[in-house]
């Protein structure tokens, strides 16, 4: 089946002495698997993956696989600047029994088109299964160009891309020469865009604020399905107020502390975050839970 749907950047519920809490692990994918969203993404950027020590990322996949049995889509998020070490994580995932692996561009060289281009098919050419590139230049300070894409468009192994670059014009070149392809699939990863390219045929959403209302995007790219613009409208207006509680006037790092502090006043699971990031303080946390409050989320 082509990839779509909504595919929500799982974040990773830490304990005090930097372990996984795996029970708030399951609670957290259990919570989305009712919400009806098509897959979770282990690992990403919302997930805090770079920060996550090596030795528990296979078990967190794995874990997930277990927990999700089957009922949606587990992707898992390779960041890796070794192409030994990418291809290693490719191997730990899907032995783990994940659908498919997102993977980004290595970012610590910048990387011409060429290499960008080798580095990519490397990794299609050893992947034991389905593969999606990951386009985030605010993380990888390094924006993945079309002609990149079109040149590994075809390679059996890769399935889509999950573009996470915030630039319209982009997405709309994007959706213009690869929307729309039964083997190809276009996921948009940011949040005040997601509307424009449901509407213009992206396949997917990946939205960090559905850790807080994942049914309320299910229901955005439903919406889209039956053409419903008006639906998909009133559905990112309620994502970008929902969302602006803990990313305005912050930094990704910081969004992400906010975006667990308010999980945890949701009952979802602790505040905890993996260095170098840090939690917000208590009083921090109560004001923005507030705030959310002002919002009345169910």
């Amino acid at each position: 089946m082509k990839h779509g749907g909504v595919v929500v950047p799982l974040v990773t519920p830490a304990t005090a002495s930097g372990e996984l809490d795996l029970p708030a692990f399951d609670c957290l994918v259990e919570s989305q698997i009712a919400a009806g969203v098509q897959g979770l993404l282990i690992l990403g950027t919302t997930g805090e993956g770079p920060c996550v020590p090596r030795a528990l990322r296979r078990p967190l996949v794995e874990r997930a696989v277990a927990t999700a049995r089957k009922r949606i889509r587990i992707y898992a998020n390779v960041a890796d600047n070794a192409l030994t070490d990418a291809v290693a994580s490719m191997d730990d995932y899907f032995q783990a029994g994940a659908d498919a692996v997102a993977v980004l561009s290595p970012f610590y060289y910048p990387a011409q088109p060429g290499e960008l281009t080798a580095w990519f098919r490397a990794l299609l050419d050893a992947a034991g299964g389905p593969v999606v590139i990951y386009n985030i230049p605010a993380t990888t300070h390094l924006s993945i160009p079309l002609e990149v894409i079109g040149a590994l468009a075809d390679h059996p192994r890769l399935v889509g891309l999950k573009d996470s670059e915030n630039d319209p014009k982009r997405h709309e070149e994007l959706l213009r020469r690869f929307g729309g392809r039964s083997d190809f699939s276009i996921f948009i990863g940011v949040g005040a865009l997601m509307a424009q390219g449901l509407k213009s045929g992206a396949d997917g959403i990946v939205p960090s604020v559905g850790n807080l209302i994942p049914k309320d995007c299910q229901e955005q790219v439903e919406a889209a399905r039956r053409q419903d613009w008006a639906a998909v409208d009133a559905s990112a207006v309620r994502q970008a107020e929902v969302a602006a509680v803990y990313q305005k006037g912050r930094t990704l790092a910081q969004s992400l502390a906010a975006l667990k502090g308010l999980l945890h006043h949701r009952g979802l699971c602790s505040p905890h975050v993996f260095p170098p990031l840090l939690p917000m303080s208590w009083a921090e946390l109560d004001t923005l839970d507030g705030e959310l409050a002002k919002l009345k989320l169910p």
